[in-house]
C-alpha cells in the first residue's frame, strides 16, 4: 500500500506538468516556424553597395560636357561588393530640382556587368545635342527606359518610359539567389518601381526590338501613336534585352585589349573568338581607348534590334520600314515614319 500510496502522490502533479509542457513545446513549434518562414521570405542584404564620394554642380564634374544644362546637381557614386576594399565600378547621377535621380554614365572597373551596362556621358552628350537641334519638340522619342530617362532629362522631350523600372536585372550568375535583396536594394535607392502602364509598354517595346523587322517597326508605331517619332538603340540594348528574352537571343560578351596601331590584329582576335566559340556575327562597343566589348550572337541576327545595329552581315542604311537618320558612338537614331 505504501508503495502505492507514494507512487500515486507525484503523479497528480505531474499530470498538470505534462500538458504545460506540451503547450510550451507546440506554442514554441509554431513560433519557430514562423521565425524560420520570416527569414526565408525576408531577404538579407545586397551583395554590394553605392557609396557616395562627389556632389556638386556640373561646373565640379567638367569631364562629364554638361555645361549647356547648369540647373543639374551631380553626384558621383562608387559600387563597392563585399570583402573587396576597391571599387568594382564608378558611376555619374544627375538630378533637375527635386525630381527623382538619372543615371548619366557607368563604368565597370572589373569587366563584369553590375546593376548597369557601361556608357559614356560624352557619347550621351553628342546625342542629346543632336536630338534638341533636330527633333522637333512635340516629337515622342523611343528607346530603353534608362537611355529615355537621361533623353528626357536632357532634352526635355516626350519619352515612353520617364521612370526607372529596374529591369532586368543585370548581376553575376552567382548572386542569382540574392535577386530579392537586389530588387529591394534598388528600389530603396531609386525610388518606386515604374507605374503598370509604363511597365507593360516596355514589355511592348521589348516586343518590338524582337520581331522581324516589319512587325517590329509596326509594334513601335502602334506605342508612338500619330505623332512624329524616333526611336534610339544603343550597342547595349542588345544585353539587356537578351537578358529579357533569352529565347530571341542567345547572346554573349567578352571584353579584348585595344591597341590602335593594330586595329587589324584586334580584329582578327575578335573572329577568331567568334568562330571558336560557335558564334554566327558580332558588334563592338567601345569602351575606352584600351578595351572593347564584343557582343556576340548565334541566334537572333533577324530581329529588329539586330537589324538596327552594326553587326557584320547587317545593313541598317538600307531598313525602309524605319529610316537611320543618326549615329554616333554605340547610338544609333530612327525615324519611325507615319502610318
Amino acid at each position: 500500500m505504501a508503495t502505492s500510496s507514494r507512487s500515486a502522490e507525484p503523479a497528480q502533479p505531474r499530470s498538470k506538468f505534462l500538458p504545460l509542457l506540451g503547450t510550451i513545446l507546440v506554442t514554441g513549434g509554431f513560433l519557430l516556424l514562423g521565425w524560420l518562414a520570416y527569414v526565408s521570405l525576408t531577404p538579407g542584404p545586397a551583395p554590394y553597395n553605392y557609396k557616395l564620394v562627389e556632389e556638386g554642380g556640373v561646373d565640379k564634374f567638367d569631364q562629364l560636357g554638361l555645361e549647356s544644362w547648369p540647373d543639374l546637381a551631380v553626384n558621383k557614386y562608387e559600387v563597392y561588393v563585399e570583402n573587396v576594399k576597391k571599387p568594382v565600378a564608378v558611376a555619374h547621377l544627375a538630378r533637375s530640382g527635386e525630381k527623382p535621380p538619372v543615371l548619366l554614365d557607368w563604368e565597370s572597373l572589373t569587366g563584369e556587368l553590375l546593376t548597369s551596362v557601361d556608357s559614356k556621358s560624352s557619347e550621351l552628350v553628342t546625342l542629346v545635342t543632336a536630338i534638341k537641334k533636330h527633333a522637333p519638340e512635340d516629337a515622342v522619342i523611343l528607346s530603353w527606359w534608362d537611355i529615355s530617362r537621361q533623353i528626357g532629362l536632357l532634352t526635355g522631350r516626350d519619352t515612353l518610359f520617364p521612370s526607372h523600372h529596374g529591369e532586368p536585372v543585370i548581376i553575376p550568375s552567382h548572386w542569382r539567389e540574392r535577386s530579392d535583396a537586389i530588387r529591394n536594394y534598388e528600389e530603396e535607392f531609386w525610388g518606386a518601381p515604374a507605374p503598370a502602364e509604363e511597365r507593360r509598354k516596355l514589355q511592348r517595346f521589348a516586343d518590338a526590338l524582337v520581331a522581324d523587322v516589319e512587325k517590329g517597326a509596326g509594334i513601335l508605331r502602334e506605342l508612338a501613336g500619330s505623332r512624329e517619332a524616333y526611336v534610339v538603340v544603343h550597342v547595349t540594348d542588345l544585353y539587356k534585352l537578351g537578358l529579357m528574352r533569352p529565347r530571341s537571343l542567345d547572346l554573349a560578351y567578352k571584353d579584348f585589349p585595344m591597341n590602335s596601331a593594330n586595329m587589324h590584329g584586334l580584329v582578327n582576335t575578335v573572329k577568331r573568338w567568334k568562330v571558336e566559340n560557335n558564334y554566327e556575327t558580332y558588334t563592338l562597343q567601345s569602351l575606352s581607348d584600351r578595351a572593347v566589348r564584343g557582343y556576340f550572337l548565334s541566334t537572333g541576327q533577324d530581329t529588329l534590334l539586330a537589324q538596327m545595329l552594326p553587326f557584320t552581315e547587317t545593313r541598317p542604311l538600307e531598313l525602309t520600314s524605319i529610316q537611320l537618320i543618326y549615329q554616333h558612338g554605340g547610338y544609333w537614331v530612327y525615324k519611325i515614319p507615319s502610318i
